[in-house]
């Protein structure tokens, strides 16, 4: 194998496959994230799959940082990636029964994830002031992963507690390390949070497909208003693709690449990237639930708590994406807010109108939203600036 001739990174890298074969695990945690959703069907089942969400990304967000900082086609690096996603399979099969019976093996298997991510990043860079860092940012998160496992160990009401105040120190981590001066590679976070999105989505896909499958092994037939849920619900997928992929992901690459100061560039990734994709990921999910829900009974109106699931992950997904835009250009989403204004009181002035027809007004809705955006911005003189045109 001494023959074989491996190029050297440059200043910024593509996502090495073996971060692919991490993001795999999460599929299986969003898969049994949405379950959970659906399943439990209530107000208090969807705040506690907020906490989940939370708690699981954080693991996921902090590899990110980690192998963004260094190769992860080192092999160290390689080893923690392959044994974090063997640790990730009890923490996706614990999701559903992470406030029952199986507490202390979600924790367990998520604080061993975030350690390996730590220790990967902590390991493998040479840099003196980078490591100081980690190190610092390292502190209060182990303080974190303590309280995450201990809380596993209480009782329901106080898991929930104690997972609150633990959630609520990995983001002060965050902030007291914005601080600090960071390796970011532009580039290779848009990839990374792209391919989370895309991820998030293909869960619509798993979702519908689902009752689906049900109706096929109960009846051996589809009827013509479940056929029309599935086209819309994968029309409102494809929507969502578009409303990300076509201008924002790349738009949020090129304001992360403008950025010279270690510093800053450091609080944008955390911004738009760490803290905002958790709430555009979490949208996809929330409203993968109730699309569920949508298909498998597509004449019925949706409950409060489906649709509560709905707007809220719409809103989430949009308003995310409206927040990172500003973050980035100063510009407002004009389009996406008037569209959102729009949707919420579809969604909460007609409870009676069925799901089916609330989803094809929705499609219609994010379909006027991106052409709307598009001739507006497409249509601007020539001599608009890239800030406006990026937004």
């Amino acid at each position: 194998m001494r023959g074989l001739v491996i190029p050297d990174f440059d200043e910024d890298f593509t996502a090495d496959e073996v971060e692919l074969y991490f993001d795999l695990a999460f599929v299986f945690a969003f898969s049994q994230l949405i379950a959970y959703l659906h399943g439990g069907h209530s107000f208090a089942t969807t705040a506690k799959a907020v906490l989940i969400l939370l708690l699981i990304w954080w693991p996921w967000t902090q590899f990110t940082w980690s192998a963004n900082a260094i190769s992860s086609s080192a092999r160290v690096v390689r080893g923690f990636f392959l044994v974090a996603t063997m640790a990730s399979m009890p923490m996706s099969a614990s999701v559903t029964t992470a406030f029952e019976g199986g507490g202390l093996v979600f924790a367990l298997s998520m604080s061993l994830i975030f350690l390996m991510a730590i220790a990967g990043l902590v390991s493998s860079i040479d840099d003196r002031t980078l490591q100081a860092n980690t190190q610092r940012y390292a502190l209060p998160t182990y303080v974190a992963i303590a309280v995450v496992v201990g809380a596993s160990l209480l009782d329901a009401q106080a898991r929930i507690v104690g997972w609150l105040v633990a959630v609520a120190i990995f983001v002060y981590s965050t902030i007291r390390a914005g601080d600090s001066e960071w390796v970011i590679r532009p580039g290779h976070f848009a990839e990374r949070h792209g391919l989370i999105v895309i991820i998030a989505l293909g869960e619509i896909i798993v979702a519908i497909g689902i009752p689906l499958v049900k109706k096929l092994t109960e009846d051996g037939r589809i009827g013509s208003e479940m056929l029309a849920a599935v086209a819309l619900a994968g029309i409102f997928a494809g929507l969502l693709w578009w409303a990300y992929f076509d201008r924002v992901a790349k738009a949020f690459e090129y304001a992360a690449e403008q950025l010279t100061d270690r510093k800053e560039r450091g609080r944008f990734a955390r911004d738009v990237y760490s803290y905002g994709h958790v709430m555009i990921v979490g949208g996809v999910l929330f409203a993968a639930a109730a699309l569920e829900e949508i298909t498998a009974h597509p004449a019925d109106p949706l409950d409060d708590v489906f649709r509560v699931m709905f707007l809220g992950g719409i809103a989430a997904f949009l308003g995310a994406i409206a927040g990172g835009v500003w973050r980035s250009f100063r510009v407002v989403a004009t389009e996406r807010l008037i569209a959102l204004a729009v949707i919420a009181a579809v969604v909460l002035l007609l409870p009676q109108i069925s799901g089916l027809a609330m989803l094809a007004i929705v499609d219609f809705v994010l379909l006027v939203m991106l052409i709307a955006e598009h001739l507006r911005i497409e249509g601007a003189p020539a001599s608009a600036s890239t800030t406006d045109a990026a937004a």
